[in-house]
């Protein structure tokens, strides 16, 4: 297993043990430059949301990957852990229904829109 793969199934782990619900692996490695996968996930309130972007982050920083960050920190409805190779998306559940990026990023994308 490759290093990317395996941070992904360390992530999702995380996510699972801390109790997200609907965890859903995006393949982007034919789709985008900007990462490899993306992960999302739904937290049950705004603390839960806020306790698994800073799980998450942990994690990729103790697997070596130092330059992580959490984006949405004044939100309460969603969270990005930008893992680099890694996109975690966190979102209480209406806004990740809002926002249906499981359906926009499983499509398959023409060639000529892949370069973001």
């Amino acid at each position: 297993m490759d290093k990317i793969s395996n941070l992904k199934q360390i992530v999702i782990n995380t996510l699972d043990i801390n109790k997200a619900q609907d965890i859903v692996s995006i393949d982007l490695k034919d789709k985008s430059s900007m990462a490899d996968f993306m992960i999302i996930a739904s937290g049950t309130s705004s603390r839960h949301i806020q306790s698994l972007s800073e799980q998450v982050l942990e994690k990729l920083k103790n697997n070596g990957v130092k330059d992580s960050r959490i984006e949405g920190k004044d939100s309460s409805e969603w969270k990005l852990v930008d893992g680099i190779d890694l996109i975690i998306h966190i979102f209480h559940p209406e806004k990740r229904k809002f926002y249906e990026l499981e359906k926009m990023w499983s499509e398959l994308i023409p060639k000529e829109k892949l370069i973001i």
